[in-house]
């Protein structure tokens, strides 16, 4: 029935590829339905917001096959058990219809309506390592010479995955 796309960690899971970004706001409120539409079944789930982190992006990006650079993939997209169920349309869709319940059924429990301690919900936090500044300086010795090298330890906007809810 749907087609099998899983995206890495999916198999017995639900993940969602999101934005939180608020540019274009019928995609924003998008993913806001879906997630309030999964979430409300009682399921944890497995977000992974492309405006966060550009490794979603190109993940999901590979997932639907979509290696074009032109070719434009709007969040959300929302995969169940390593099959790609479709974006907001499809979803919302489904759980009008009271199919979603159903195909959730048996995976992992989430709280609903709990907040993380650790990052209030973002589920991103600054890096450890460099503050989400995306610098270390290191040969700080004295009479040495101050070197400042790119941080390795989070992605391109500073963060880092919340250790505790992702």
């Amino acid at each position: 029935m749907f087609e099998r796309r899983c995206p890495p960690g999916g198999e017995e899971a639900v993940v969602v590829y999101t934005t939180t970004l608020r540019g274009i706001r019928s995609t924003y409120e998008n993913c806001n339905a879906v997630r309030s539409a999964i979430e409300g079944a009682g399921v944890r789930v497995s977000e992974r917001d492309v405006s966060m982190d550009m490794k979603f992006r190109e993940e999901l990006r590979r997932v639907l096959g979509a290696g074009d650079e032109d070719v434009v993939v709007v969040p959300p997209r929302v995969f169940v058990r390593g099959r790609y169920i479709g974006g907001a349309a499809e979803v919302l869709r489904i759980h009008e219809e009271g199919g979603l319940a159903g195909l959730l059924e048996g995976l992992p429990r989430g709280r609903v309506g709990s907040v993380c301690d650790g990052c209030g919900g973002a589920r991103f936090l600054p890096c450890f390592g460099c503050s989400g500044s995306r610098k270390l300086v290191v040969g700080m010795r004295s009479g040495a010479s101050t070197v400042v090298v790119r941080c390795t330890g989070c992605n391109e906007n500073g963060l880092v995955l919340c250790p505790i809810c992702s």
